[in-house]
């Protein structure tokens, strides 16, 4: 007798009991005589597994191989109107409540792995990406008066590149705002660019005893309260201690500020951090950001490799629902990296996992003879842990 099929295994990697407790949560099945929010999740993940990006691509897919879909897990068939309908009316918070627990099950995977910084505290990094709509098609996605756009806001665990923290927007909203809505860790340091200067956020941060670093704007009024001597070989040019001059921002900000001038050399860059982290060399603080490009991996992968750039519905929630499901498939082939497949990089298992969907073998003997290659499509600095 024939084995699951690769996708099922796949699958199989998330809980079915959590799952189903975030469709009760939300009511998501209630009413619902064929095609549940499970073959609407199946349904979702197979098309960024295999790269689909139409309902009529999908349902052709599928349907060429009706046969194998109860072994795959299905159990309606797959047709794009049902679906498209599904998108439309199920609450997204369904599938975004899933990626959160899929978000859990890979930090623990992760945690042990090298930040590549002496550093033994929790390091996270904070940007956002924008995805360009159609502005006749998605109205609602409000950005420039001639465009439509969303962000795509993300806190990202350095230590395995695992996202913790996701929020979906209109590319309007600035990235500041999403200071107030990250959950804070005390100990814990969050790296982010200078559009995230402000001081008011930045003193509830310090409050919190969460630690920052930033890159300082040109305009901050500040007095040096003291100076500390640097190496300037190392491309250090000054660690100092300063306050705030400005009168709302001492009062937003009334502690000192640690200042460090670097200078990179090999790329002609000038970088003036912030930071409220005292103890660790001015140097670690300068590697601390330049981690912070990681991130910027991170969106350029998942551009990449999963489908975000043409959505299967124009509603807020239809395109809500694709970006968390693309979400959730991430973090399984993730967790598949670290508990069964550890060899690949996450682009050869996608690779891998495009083309034999419906194959019945194993997925440990499907890699079992593979080379490990090192995902290099980004350049050689810096690359994720999880792409390696």
């Amino acid at each position: 007798m024939a084995g699951p099929t690769v996708f099922a295994q796949v699958m199989a990697l998330g809980h079915r009991e959590t799952f189903n407790r975030c469709v009760e949560r939300y009511s998501g099945d209630a009413y619902v005589k064929n095609f549940s929010c499970r073959d609407q999740w199946l349904a979702m993940a197979f098309a960024q597994l295999t790269y689909r990006e139409s309902l009529r691509d999908l349902e052709s897919a599928l349907g060429a191989r009706t046969g194998l879909l109860y072994q795959m897990g299905f159990r309606s068939p797959v047709l794009r109107s049902t679906l498209a309908d599904a998108n439309e009316r199920r609450d997204w918070r369904i599938y975004a409540d899933w990626a959160q627990t899929l978000i859990q099950r890979a930090r623990r995977l992760y945690a042990k792995d090298s930040l590549g910084i002496e550093l033994d505290q929790t390091v996270y990094a904070l940007d956002s990406t924008v995805i360009d709509l159609c502005l006749n098609l998605f109205p609602w996605a409000h950005f420039r008066s001639t465009k439509a756009a969303i962000k795509l806001h993300t806190l990202l665990d350095l230590r395995g590149s695992i996202p913790t923290f996701l929020s979906l927007t209109e590319g309007s909203v600035h990235d500041v705002n999403i200071l107030d809505l990250i959950p804070l860790e005390p100990g814990a340091v969050y790296v982010m660019d200078k559009g995230y200067v402000d001081f008011c956020r930045l003193g509830k941060m310090n409050d919190t005893g969460a630690f920052f670093v930033t890159r300082a704007k040109t305009n901050t009024a500040y007095y040096v309260a003291e100076s500390r001597p640097v190496d300037e070989t190392t491309g250090l040019r000054c660690d100092q201690t300063i306050r705030l001059r400005g009168v709302q921002s001492k009062r937003d900000y009334p502690n000192g500020l640690r200042r460090i001038h670097f200078v990179d050399e090999k790329k002609d860059m000038s970088l003036v951090f912030l930071t409220n982290l005292f103890l660790p060399p001015a140097l670690v603080i300068a590697d601390l950001y330049r981690a912070r490009w990681r991130i910027e991996l991170f969106f350029k992968w998942i551009k990449q490799h999963l489908c975000i750039h043409s959505f299967m519905g124009t509603s807020s929630n239809a395109v809500r629902t694709q970006v968390w499901t693309a979400v959730a498939t991430y973090l399984l082939v993730a967790i598949l990296k670290k508990t069964v497949v550890k060899a690949p990089s996450m682009h050869e298992i996608l690779q891998v996992l495009s083309v034999t969907p419906f194959e019945q073998v194993s997925i440990g003997e499907l890699f079992a003879e593979r080379q490990t290659p090192i995902d290099t499509s980004f350049g050689t600095d810096y690359i994720p842990n999880l792409f390696s």
